[in-house]
């Protein structure tokens, strides 16, 4: 017996090292395989394999952004666990695979290894605003009585509802979140806006003997951006918004052609009548009509200080004025000139040419 025990003592490490071995060779081969071979052979994840090949991110590996299953700790070991058993047992498997709100967040940590620019103009902009930024804002709820359409532009990847989110849903507050831990994470995350599996093509340089394709005639690429429906859960193609009927009055307003304002007024958008500058919308009029939200506003920092430069001198011809001390909401916001739909009437009110609109 005594015998038995020291041979035991002695395999017993030698049998655990070729355990480990083993498991980290597979583990090793199973991070730099084809994915083909690997996280695809699930069938479940075989429709987000073939979208990602056809994607801008498609020399990138699943783990990049996905990360390992050892990266999420617990949480994501039983999530694996749960698929393996849900196949041995032949149980239902859920074929619609999501991404829930905590695993869209973990993934937006990944973006910013790789896009470091556009995550810092992101945080220094508007969209970077928390729960607690927008649905505590004491100014706004005392106005504007929180309802469900709230979360379908400030929160799309939430699961719950307002009631669910924030208390007391009405005028009346004082307001305060039902779960504190949300306060501070992001409503419109980076996945608002881009689908990451969305067609493209990786960046490459471009033919320098061919001047077309490095001055006018360089192609405005889009790749991966599009809107996520919160109530359809999936991603809409910037080809497949529509774009909006925008009225000034009764008449018709030429909107951008940009397909990038079809996102904008997605969430930017006017009253059910449809009357520009109504609600959340900024549809330019006047003078700007036509003109792209890119135009004036930065990607993903919305930035617009400079915008003004980039179609104006440094004095109108004709106004003699810096446009950028114009009396419009450029310069205050309780300006009743707001550069979206400033017009010409607005600075020659008599018709006659003769500016009777003067600087603040």
């Amino acid at each position: 017996m005594k015998h038995k025990f020291v041979k035991f003592f002695i395999w017993l490490p030698i049998f655990l090292v070729i355990l480990a071995i083993l498991f980290t060779g597979s583990y090793a081969y199973w991070i730099v395989a084809n994915p083909e071979k690997t996280c695809a052979s699930c069938h479940e994840i075989n429709p987000s394999h073939q979208t990602w090949t056809a994607s801008a991110h498609r020399d990138i590996l699943c783990i990049k952004c996905h990360g390992t299953a050892f990266e999420g700790g617990i949480h994501s070991l039983t999530e694996k666990s749960k698929m393996i058993m849900s196949h041995i047992k032949s149980s239902p498997v859920n074929e619609d695979i999501r991404m829930s709100e905590d695993q869209v967040l973990e993934t937006m940590e990944k973006c910013k290894d790789c896009h470091i620019s556009e995550f810092s103009n992101w945080l220094a902009s508007g969209h970077s605003a928390s729960y607690s930024h927008i649905f505590l804002d004491e100014k706004h709820n005392t106005t504007e009585q929180l309802n469900f359409d709230c979360l379908r532009c400030h929160g799309m990847y939430y699961s719950g509802t307002t009631n669910d989110l924030v208390e007391p849903v009405s005028t009346e507050g004082p307001w305060k979140m039902k779960d504190a831990s949300r306060g501070d994470l992001p409503t419109i995350p980076c996945l608002t806006c881009h689908q990451i599996h969305s067609p493209g093509t990786p960046a490459t340089k471009p033919d320098y003997s061919n001047p077309n394709i490095i001055f006018y005639g360089r192609a405005i690429q889009n790749n991966s951006i599009s809107l996520y429906n919160r109530n359809e859960q999936i991603h809409f193609d910037l080809a497949n918004l529509p774009t909006p009927v925008i009225l000034n009055g009764t008449d018709t307003v030429k909107t951008p052609a940009d397909p990038v304002y079809r996102l904008c007024v997605q969430c930017h958008a006017p009253s059910v009548w449809h009357q520009a500058g109504s609600s959340d919308d900024h549809t330019p009029t006047g003078v700007h009509e036509g003109l792209s939200c890119r135009a004036c506003h930065d990607p993903h920092s919305n930035y617009q200080r400079n915008s003004c430069d980039k179609c104006h001198p440094g004095k109108s011809k004709n106004c003699k004025l810096d446009v950028k001390t114009m009396n419009t909401t450029y310069v205050s916001p309780e300006s009743p000139n707001d550069i979206h739909f400033v017009s010409c009437q607005d600075c020659h009110r008599d018709g006659t040419g003769t500016r009777t609109f003067q600087s603040p």
